[in-house]
Order: C-alpha cells, then structure tokens, then sequence
C-alpha cells in the first residue's frame, strides 16, 4: 500500500532536489554534501520499489520498511518545502530592503547564509542515518531492481518544462464553470492597468489541482485563437530566466532566434507592436518583480485587450502586481467530479456502475484525496491493474496513510 504513495512523492522529491532553487540553499547553509547523499540514496530505494510492491503481501518486514520509508519521505519533504519557503523569504526582504548583489556579496557569508541550528542539523542527521539505514535494509531483505521501477537518469526539472499546451478536452473533468469565467476575462475588454496595454489572468492554487489543465482548455479554445493575433506558451518553472523565456516567446511568436538579450527584446517589442498577443506563463515559482519587468518591458507596445494567463501556487508576485490571489483561487474538484476522474483512469469509464462492489471504496478514495485530479489520475493508474481485486481496494481506502 505505502508504495502506491511513494511512487508519486519520489518523483516530487527528485524534482525538488534538482531544483536550482533548492542548490543554492544548500550552497548556502552548507548541505549540499548531504542533499547529494540523499539524492543518491533515493536513487537506489527508488529501484528496488516495484519489488518491495510484489513482496510486501507476504512479508511483514518488507511492509514495515516500506512504511518506514513512507514516513521518512514526508519528513523529507517538510524539509525542502522549508528551504524553499526560507529562500523565498530572504529573497523577497533583500529585494524590498533594496540590497543590491553588489552590496551582497561585500557582507560576510554568516551574515547571508541561511540559518542551520543545533534543531535543525539533529533533524538532517536523523534523516541522513535513517536514510543509511533503509539502504541497508533492503539488501538484507532481498529487495532488487526492476526495469520498471528505474529511475530516468535526467533533470527532472527539465522533464517539468516540457510541459506544452497540447490538450485533449475530453479527458478533462469538472472544469466547464472555471473555463467560461477565465474565458470572460480574457476576451472582453478591461481590467487591465492604466499604464498598460495587457492585464494579468491568474490561475492560482495548490500543486496538483488542475492549473495548467485549466490553462491549457482556454490556449486550445476555439474563441481564443480567433481572439488573439499572437500567442505563445512557456512553463516557467522555479528558475525564472528572463532571457529564456524571452527566447522562448519570440520563437513562438515570430519563428525566430536572437541570441542577444537586448535586441531580442528590441525585436520582441517590435513583432507585438499593435497586435493583441495571448502568453501563457506556466508554473511561475519566482516572487521577484524586478524579474516580471524586465520579462514584460517589451509588452508595452502590444494592443489594448492582451492578456497573460500565469499559473502559480505562489501569491506573492501577484501581490505586488495589485491583485488579490484569493479572489482567483483554483479550488479542488466536486465529490462527483472527482469520483467520474478517479473513474477513467482506475476503470477506463466515466462511473462505478458496472463495478458497483468497488465504488464504496472509490468514494473513500475520492474523499481522502480532496479532490486533487494529480493524486486521483496517480492512483487512478495505480490501481487499474486491480480493478478485481477488491481487497486491495478496500485496504487502499482503510490505509493508514491518510492519517499522516
């Protein structure tokens, strides 16, 4: 059971590791050397996953240390997510203290590394240990690799920006209502800044809650290509590279490449000019605005009606853009939805109709993920080869594991 969870938070955990964000706070609190262990060793329990699946039915040690495991992974990520919030923060006070990185790389490194107390360091040398330990373990417990269960030796994060546009409207569930209302805001006329010929359309909420779905139903939309002369895609991701994504906007745009940064926003400025332009900016982590000006200074040329649609799960850049994130909020899906989603994917049809000895179970399911359509397509997939298997759902639904 615990594998089903672990093989879509390993995939997480490996994305965050590889993050050039999570890199730099390592560089700085000096743990960099211990992320690398535990990349590395998360790399071999990864492995031996598919197997540890196969044998936890008749062994009582193999499921306990799948637990363990399960539990570790968590702590893991509390972790990450924490750096990940600190640097944000730091991040964000420089900018707003106006410290250029001039100034900062003048001070001492005890003065701008990020803090690691006595706490702290306890917490990653247990993890660290506890890490060891599993290693150990699954060698003692006769745990081997699979080719299924390799892990693909590339960036991950890479993997995230070869996120396109491309969309099959008749996979998606329960987002007709969400679509008309963005569909309003993008093609009617208003709500953008004085000073500004485009306005911002935000598709804010938690990782995993459909937002570049969303996005890309309104880019695929008949209305809105007809709506827009110009439009381009870009997923963003936690690096905002205002060079790359200008690159990446132009080549879409104008089917061109400009290897230097000023006249590729020279010529950005001039492909746009008086044309009403839709850019889709996917997966936005950065909270920096200086870096949003220098992306969109070029825009300024466009014509009155343009839009912007930015997913993110971060609401801080939007702050400063005068927009309140609440108000935009991408909420999870309906009981109904959700059990029609989780359907298709476990089943390979739209209801529990014809596998009526399941569907308790599934709502149980369907309730404990909170409508998220990640973690319902994940288990979804997960346990479509046992769709026959009713015991294996009921101990889904009844696991332990959702009260972590």
């Amino acid at each position: 059971m615990a594998e089903l969870v672990l093989s879509a938070l390993l995939p997480v955990l490996f994305d965050k590791l590889a993050s050039t964000a999570l890199k730099r706070v390592a560089r700085n609190n000096g743990t960099d050397a211990e992320i690398k262990k535990w990349q590395r060793s998360l790399i071999q329990i990864h492995g031996v996953l598919a197997d540890a699946s196969r044998k936890e039915v008749t062994s009582t040690p193999v499921k306990r240390w799948l637990n363990d495991l399960q539990h570790l992974a968590y702590d893991i990520d509390d972790v990450l997510d924490g750096w990940l919030t600190e640097a944000m923060q730091h991040e964000s006070t420089h900018e707003s203290e106006g410290i250029s990185d001039k100034v900062r790389k003048l001070l001492p490194t005890c003065c701008t590394n990020f803090s690691r107390n006595s706490s702290m360091h306890d917490k990653l040398d247990s993890i660290t240990a506890k890490l060891k330990d599993l290693v150990e373990e699954k060698a003692a417990l006769g745990l081997s690799v699979t080719e299924d269960s390799k892990p693909r030796n590339n960036n991950n994060n890479n993997n995230r920006r070869f996120q396109s546009s491309v969309v099959d409207p008749s996979s998606i569930v329960g987002r007709q209502a969400q679509k008309e209302a963005l569909l309003q805001q993008l093609l009617l006329l208003g709500d953008a800044p004085c000073d500004q010929k485009f306005s911002i359309v935000p598709i804010v909420g938690m990782g995993g809650v459909g937002k570049t779905t969303l996005a890309r139903l309104l880019y695929d939309d008949q209305q809105v290509k007809d709506h827009f002369e110009l439009k381009a895609w870009v997923c963003v991701s936690d690096e905002f590279d205002s060079f790359h994504i200008s690159k990446e906007i132009f080549q879409s745009m104008a089917n061109k490449e400009v290897s230097d940064f000023n006249r590729l926003q020279e010529a950005l400025r001039d492909h746009v000019r008086d044309k009403k332009i839709l850019l889709v900016l996917d997966d936005i982590w950065s909270e920096n605005y200086a870096d949003w000006e220098t992306l969109v200074r070029p825009f300024y040329t466009c014509a009155p009606g343009s839009r912007i649609i930015l997913t993110t799960r971060k609401d801080q850049l939007l702050k400063q853009l005068v927009y309140n994130p609440q108000n935009k909020q991408l909420h999870s899906l309906s009981d109904d939805d959700a059990l029609s989603l989780f359907a298709r994917h476990a089943l390979g049809v739209n209801n529990f109709d014809s596998h009526l000895s399941l569907k308790p179970y599934a709502e149980g399911i369907v309730k404990k993920c909170g409508g998220l359509p990640l973690a319902l397509i994940a288990l979804g997939r997960l346990l479509r080869a046992k769709k026959d298997e009713v015991d294996h759902w009921k101990e889904v639904s009844n696991s332990e594991m959702w009260r972590l």
